[in-house]
């Protein structure tokens, strides 16, 4: 269930969001701290920070971050 929940989070972020990855951080935040509590604020800062130091879009990186934080490595595919 945490994938497709994770699936679906992530499909609708990247669906409503216009702008690139930095327009996506607070939809971000809003959807994984705030509403599904998948993570802490302190938390999402530092996936924040890692998923910037990575190649890649944002997005892409955030939910295989979470996705392995939730599920280890099958959340992270």
């Amino acid at each position: 269930m945490k994938y497709i929940s994770l699936f679906k989070t992530f499909m609708k972020i990247g669906i409503v969001t216009f702008g690139g990855g930095y327009a996506m951080i607070p939809i971000i935040e809003s959807e994984v701290v705030d509403k599904h509590h998948w993570m802490t604020k302190e938390e999402f800062l530092d996936a924040i920070a890692t998923t910037q130091v990575c190649p890649g879009a944002l997005a892409i990186n955030m939910s295989s971050l979470l996705g392995y934080k939730l599920a280890k490595t099958p959340g992270a595919i």
